[in-house]
């Protein structure tokens, strides 16, 4: 689907939004990292999601993606439709929101926009917001896995190690990347992955919206990761990278894709090389 064919760009600004609040086929989707964030002011409409949906639970990896049946659970209980744009918003940054548009996009499902900077920028710029809960009206929506390619796994990650063409961008902390810090079997790397935090992405004096575009795209090519490239991001859960993902597809990164298992996978498994 074109960009043409969406009610608004990837990155939606908010007043952009403002505008078309009240737009039939919109759906707004607040996924906070912390509830209460939501019941203390959220964009007119907005519909809550508890993040947890967006991950499959109970399983050796309880952050990979979810089954066709629970997605399928969790977007009709979202009113989700096939011509729905959803736009959506967390309250930090864009690590959750990430998460649930690599989802739709998983599912094939294009049409979608990211509140750039999230309540915090709807706030900052002074727009009403609502603190009654909006219930969405439920809908059929039957998931599928269209874009597979969205996504890889552990051992398509190491069938692609020493290939020029592609690179891994971890969105971890430098500790984590250096193995001085977490809580799995084993610590440290994916070999030849490159560390940007995901913090380093947005603006923090900005309202936590993306950071400048050029200024993004200089250092991600000085770490040696080009529009060009096949990338993978991934972090401990693929919610850091969720906003990594969002950036890169937002920079023209075309072929970003994420590791949706991230270290929490990798880094719990003995048949998986690391670095430190």
């Amino acid at each position: 689907m074109s960009s043409e064919d969406n009610l608004l760009p990837l990155i939606v600004e908010p007043e952009q939004l403002e505008a078309r609040l009240g737009h039939p086929d919109l759906l707004i989707i607040d996924v906070p990292a912390k509830a209460d964030s939501y019941l203390e002011g959220h964009v007119p409409g907005a519909v809550f999601l508890d993040f947890k949906h967006l991950l499959r639970g109970n399983s050796d990896v309880p952050n990979d993606i979810p089954s066709v049946e629970q997605l399928s659970a969790l977007f009709s209980s979202l009113g989700l439709e096939r011509d729905t744009h959803v736009v959506a918003y967390d309250d930090e940054g864009g690590g959750w929101a990430g998460r649930l548009l690599w989802t739709l996009e998983l599912i094939g499902h294009t049409r979608y926009s990211y509140l750039n900077g999230g309540i915090h920028a709807w706030r900052q710029e002074g727009l009403a917001t609502e603190t009654r809960p909006h219930e969405p009206v439920l809908s059929h929506y039957e998931a599928e896995i269209l874009h597979p390619e969205v996504s890889i796994d552990a051992e398509g990650i190491q069938a692609r190690l020493g290939d020029r063409n592609f690179a891994v961008w971890d969105a971890r902390s430098q500790a984590e990347y250096d193995g001085e810090k977490g809580e799995n079997k084993h610590l440290g790397h994916i070999p030849s992955a490159v560390n940007m935090d995901w913090l380093d992405v947005m603006d923090r004096d900005n309202a936590l919206r993306l950071r400048d575009y050029a200024e993004l795209i200089t250092e991600l090519e000085a770490l040696g990761l080009t529009p060009d490239m096949d990338i993978v991001t991934h972090c401990q859960s693929h919610h850091r990278s969720g906003l990594t993902w969002l950036a890169g597809k937002a920079l023209g990164f075309d072929k970003i894709r994420a590791y949706p298992g991230s270290w929490k996978d990798w880094g719990n498994r003995d048949d998986t090389p690391i670095e430190r």
